[in-house]
């Protein structure tokens, strides 16, 4: 579980103020120019920081411009391996881990993560890597439920299908959020389109059960 930044020692404090600078500052310079001709050296130079800290921090500029989303799907991960697991309330953990990842996000995460996935659904190159830090995910979640339940496990293709129910959900939520005419997209906001999502997997999971036997 990520700690309060507050509570961090002053050193800390800086390194995560510097790293969230370079975020911004790498999405501004992405978003207004296009993400291929935007260098290296000019997200360190508007920033006043050298490469060498750039690279104690990311690895690459695919990596910074999806900080916003490895962000949360880190604190995701680390959840799934501290929270009680039962094969009776799998998906309830899976969603409550997720909820739980959100609430650990940094202030302003959210305007962060909406530049992030705009400039991701408009490059190819952030598409590609963004999908494979997803299936990387999966496949970690998957490993670890399956070996926090060991012998209780209900098998790795179950825990991974009940995962991409959640994380379909996920998504639902997500584009409701941003085609929402809310006036602020705001956390608590996609809150509330998460809960409504959630919400249907019942009823998805039933329909799933009920085609899955052909009329006679």
């Amino acid at each position: 579980m990520q700690k309060d930044p507050k509570t961090l020692p002053l050193r800390e404090r800086k390194k995560l103020r510097t790293r969230q600078a370079l975020v911004v500052t790498a999405l501004e310079l992405f978003t207004a120019r296009d993400f291929t001709t935007v260098t290296l050296d000019e997200i360190v130079d508007a920033v006043e920081v050298s490469k060498r800290t750039f690279f104690r921090m990311f690895t690459s500029k695919e990596d910074v411009a999806l900080a916003p989303e490895k962000e949360l799907w880190d604190a995701y991960v680390t959840e799934i391996r501290v929270r009680p697991l039962t094969v009776e309330y799998l998906l309830g953990a899976y969603k409550d881990a997720l909820f739980a990842a959100l609430e650990q996000m940094t202030d302003g995460w959210e305007q962060r993560f909406v530049d992030s996935r705009s400039l991701t659904d408009r490059t190819p190159a952030l598409t590609a890597h963004s999908l494979r830090h997803c299936s990387e995910v999966s496949a970690d979640v998957v490993r670890i439920v399956a070996d926090r339940l060991a012998e209780n496990s209900p098998g790795r293709t179950q825990l991974r299908l009940l995962l991409d129910f959640m994380l379909a959900a996920w998504h639902c939520a997500l584009e409701s959020w941003n085609s929402s005419n809310d006036v602020r997209r705001d956390r608590a906001a996609l809150i509330r389109h998460m809960h409504q999502a959630f919400a249907a997997i019942p009823t998805v999971a039933a329909l799933a059960v009920q085609t899955s036997n052909p009329p006679a």
